[in-house]
């Protein structure tokens, strides 16, 4: 395997590791609330909403499946999420994981 091959291969091993701890401790499922709740307030879902809707109007409502909507509304989701949604989120993660001694 190559250099790049062994990097990106232990990369996926902590993503996964780091994943299962945040599953087994409950802490995904917190992390998932604040993170919801903090998109409701700063008006991302609302934002989100109104796109859908524009999509479905422009594409027309017999013309869009659920797929067709997925697929052009999430990289927008993802756009409009503010960056300090990110910024608090990533600083909860890291405090979390600095808190593990065994990862």
């Amino acid at each position: 395997m190559t250099e790049y091959g062994d990097k990106k291969a232990k990369d996926a091993q902590m993503r996964s590791t780091i994943n299962q701890k945040l599953v087994e401790s409950g802490e995904k499922e917190r992390l998932k609330e604040i993170l919801r709740n903090k998109l409701i307030e700063c008006g991302w879902r609302d934002q989100l909403k109104q796109h859908c809707k524009e999509v479905v109007r422009r594409k027309g409502l017999e013309h869009v499946t659920v797929d067709d909507l997925v697929q052009e509304i999430t990289p927008k989701g993802r756009e409009l999420v503010p960056d300090e949604v990110k910024k608090d989120l990533l600083q909860r993660i890291r405090a979390f994981l600095a808190q593990q001694s065994n990862i």
